[in-house]
């Protein structure tokens, strides 16, 4: 009897999990773009002009701004050039959350790589829910996306996710190691 439940628990969390795990690709083929298949990021190169776009953009404004990141892919490194505005209706934004009005390519941005936002007051900053492996809403976001990373401005600090959902952070304003290392960067 316990067997029979256990396996029922199995099969529908199973039904339950697999549209959620299927949905990246048919996301992206529905906004007429080839799915993400590239390896998982593990490197995301900011620019000196995007790192000042987003202090800028974090200093200047008391509501969550919304960029599309424009770079490319090489390999597992994401390099971000320049951080272009997203379409966001003002009244779509507010202290917790904010609303663009269409996408990057369709807002007429080329390759975008991925989407930031910030979190003004600098708090609740992932992707899971720390100690666990539920997504927050930031996640579950993200996951409707074509692009292979996602970030969140969290005060002076991203941070930014791929598509294996591994967290990572590093500094906006870059010490005189990070600057070596995106100097140094392809």
């Amino acid at each position: 009897m316990k067997a029979g439940r256990a396996v029922a628990a199995i099969a529908g969390l199973t039904l339950l999990l697999t549209p959620l795990l299927s949905h990246v690709p048919s996301v992206a083929l529905a906004a007429g773009q080839e799915p993400v298949r590239s390896p998982a990021a593990r490197v995301l190169v900011l620019s000196d002009q995007a790192r000042r776009f987003l202090l800028l953009q974090y200093r200047g404004f008391p509501t969550e701004f919304m960029g599309c990141m424009i770079g490319e892919v090489q390999g597992q490194t994401i390099v971000v050039q320049r951080i272009a505005p997203a379409d966001v209706d003002p009244t779509q934004s507010t202290a917790t959350w904010v609303v663009p009005q269409q996408t990057c390519e369709s807002a007429g941005w080329t390759g975008t790589v991925g989407m930031i936002h910030s979190h003004p007051t600098a708090e609740r900053c992932w992707y899971v829910f720390p100690g666990t492996q539920v997504l927050s809403s930031d996640g579950r976001s993200f996951l409707t996306t074509p692009y292979p990373v996602d970030a969140i401005m969290c005060g002076t600090r991203v941070v930014w996710v791929s598509r294996d959902l591994t967290q990572q952070e590093m500094p906006v304003i870059a010490d005189h190691n990070a600057t070596l290392a995106s100097s140094a960067a392809p």
